[in-house]
């Protein structure tokens, strides 16, 4: 299996402290920070590890308040809001140094039929022939022009593919919307809510970045603070990981050093799976 990804999975099975209580460590990130995607994976793992069956995930709104430290273990606290007969919900803070770096509320649904509509899939290429993330960024995220805090390690667990990447290094200007498809770097095995919890970490990853696109900018660009500020995730069916989907993502504003995204994640088959917003500081400081 990709190393990476076998990480992540392995991360995700949280140490349980005491009832409710679970310790984390992160995998993925800079020298410098936790990815966020890892911090939101590993909150619904704890969240879900208290939910029984067959209430499935719904929707997750999660809120970043300081950087993850990769040196220390993360602590997940949850709280048992609510226990229904068609819905349980769950608050999970997550804490370091003894304080909280991010909160999220979980809503969890038991399944039953009710009216089906969807937003069409764009018709664009498949992701055959594009090139991956990972092969775009590796030079670019080791030029000497780029921050510390913005490399990444080679070697993604999730591959990407974009349809109309950016040069992270000399960028233009682009729309505010792009579609990548992405999936796991390898097989997965597991219940729908590993899926779940692997799509989380995914969908951190080229959202708030899309609010740069029109201002000829880069997350590399010197001088670039970029900061997720809050993220929320809406499941509407059942999808795998291991197979490709689609990402289409638009940013609609940016203002005040603060830039939206709205994505919709589509399987190969053009069923909507999912739909995620999320915002962010986007700042450029005096270099």
């Amino acid at each position: 299996m990709n190393q990476a990804l076998a990480d992540v999975i392995a991360a995700n099975r949280l140490e349980k402290l005491d009832d409710n209580l679970f310790r984390g460590y992160g995998t993925w990130g800079s020298s410098v920070r936790l990815y966020g995607g890892q911090v939101l994976s590993q909150a619904m793992s704890a969240s879900q590890q208290t939910v029984p069956e067959p209430f499935v995930l719904h929707s997750m709104h999660a809120y970043f308040m300081r950087p993850g430290d990769p040196a220390r273990a993360v602590i997940y606290d949850v709280d048992i809001i609510r226990e229904g007969k068609s819905f349980v919900t769950r608050r999970v803070v997550a804490r370091q140094h003894g304080a909280a770096i991010f909160s999220c509320q979980l809503s969890y649904q038991k399944p039953e039929p009710g009216f089906d509509h969807q937003a069409p899939m764009p018709q664009v290429p498949g992701p055959e022939g594009l090139p991956t993330d990972d092969e775009l960024v590796s030079a670019a995220l080791y030029d000497s022009r780029v921050p510390a805090e913005s490399r990444l390690s080679p070697g993604w667990p999730i591959e990407y593919r974009q349809l109309d990447p950016v040069d992270l290094v000399n960028p233009g200007r682009h729309s505010a919307e792009c579609q990548i498809w992405f999936r796991a770097g390898d097989t997965v095995e597991g219940s729908l809510a590993l899926h779940q919890q692997l799509l989380a970490f995914a969908s951190d990853h080229n959202i708030l970045v899309t609010a740069l696109r029109p201002h000829g900018v880069s997350f590399t660009t010197p001088g670039m603070q970029i900061a997720t500020l809050d993220h929320a995730i809406w499941f509407h069916r059942p999808f795998r990981i291991d197979d490709w989907l689609l990402y289409v993502v638009e940013s609609p504003s940016a203002c005040n050093a603060r830039g939206l995204g709205l994505g919709r994640v589509y399987d190969r088959a053009g069923v909507l799976v999912a739909s995620v917003s999320q915002e962010g500081l986007i700042r450029q400081r005096p270099v």
